[in-house]
């Protein structure tokens, strides 16, 4: 399944109606013993979704329920126990953390994927194609607030050291909000360090247009000719109508989001992709221990994750993420 399938299916509540056959047996009656319910990050939700796709081609039958409202979402509805699994575009935050062992939810974290945020322009735009670090907190950092024109960060690039020649342009900035994880980690990735040095809060500036939809940030992006936004990388590589931006790293050359820069780190916007595992459930529920076996095989870590367009994780990573999970059981 594409990305852009998935995300024609935005608002996903799949149920997927495969059965790990011993996990029937060992569940009898019991509907809860052969179910899957897991919640999140809307930019993990395809790689669970293809997943459980593969589950059901090896022909297992277990139920798989998957949402996608945000990884906050999904954390405040795992840690109060109502799902198995939490996918997660970033780790855990300590009042997350807090929130679960308050309910005595103890978790096991995995990372499944790569991926890098892309920053995205119109595909009309020629007078933009890489930003810096400093130019991008100038533009949507929390000192960027009422700026209504790319020219008018200038200043507070000249300011931080930068060149400071953005063209004279209407800004119109599009971008997921507070409730997703793309939103952590783009703040984290591009905002924190300078806001930090410059004793501002870490956050975005608060006036552009958000919406938890990545279709509805390609599409405001595609319908100004001087935007600007983000989202994950996975996705912005299918739209058509969009530019990608190189992002300038720490020694100013600008490099470009392909799979190959996100997977060595040089792009510099780049984040690990997690799923996160009830502990109980899994010693519990045999059905939920298979699907993350599955998961953490090729046909999840390779295929899935390929076939959804993220990036693989190299072989030493697999191999701490499966021993992360053996280890959790115990």
């Amino acid at each position: 399944m594409t990305v852009a399938k998935k995300c024609r299916r935005k608002i996903f509540l799949v149920s997927i109606v495969i059965a790990l056959v011993s996990a029937v047996a060992a569940a009898g009656c019991n509907h809860s013993g052969r179910t899957v319910n897991i919640s999140g990050s809307s930019t993990v939700e395809p790689i669970s979704v293809r997943v459980a796709e593969l589950v059901e081609d090896s022909g297992s039958n277990i139920i798989v329920n998957i949402d996608g409202p945000g990884t906050g979402d999904g954390f405040k509805l795992f840690c109060e126990g109502e799902t198995d699994i939490s996918d997660a575009s970033r780790e855990i935050k300590a009042s997350e953390v807090a929130k679960c062992r308050e309910n005595g939810i103890d978790f096991i974290e995995l990372q499944v994927a790569i991926d890098g945020i892309a920053v995205i322009t119109s595909a009309k735009n020629d007078a933009v194609d890489c930003l810096s670090l400093i130019e991008l907190y100038s533009l949507i950092g929390p000192e960027a607030t009422g700026t209504k024109k790319w020219a008018d960060a200038n200043n507070l690039i000249r300011e931080q050291g930068g060149g400071g020649n953005l063209p004279s342009a209407d800004l119109d900035i599009f971008g997921p909000g507070e409730e997703s994880g793309t939103f952590d980690s783009f703040v984290e990735l591009a905002i924190e360090e300078i806001a930090e040095h410059r004793n501002q809060d870490i956050t975005t500036r608060p006036d552009y247009n958000t919406n938890a939809d990545d279709n509805v940030i390609i599409r405001g992006v595609q319908n100004s000719d001087t935007s600007l936004g983000w989202i994950g990388y996975a996705f912005a590589k299918e739209a058509g109508g969009i530019k990608l931006l190189s992002v300038a790293s720490e020694n100013s050359e600008c490099v470009e989001p392909t799979a190959t820069n996100i997977a060595d780190g040089t792009y510099p916007i780049a984040r690990p992709l997690l799923i996160y595992v009830n502990k109980a459930a899994a010693l519990e529920n045999e059905a939920l221990r298979a699907y993350v076996d599955f998961y953490l095989q090729d046909e999840g870590l390779s295929i899935a994750v390929g076939d959804v367009g993220y990036v693989e994780l190299d072989n030493i990573a697999k191999t701490k993420t499966r021993q992360a999970w053996r280890d959790g059981l115990k």
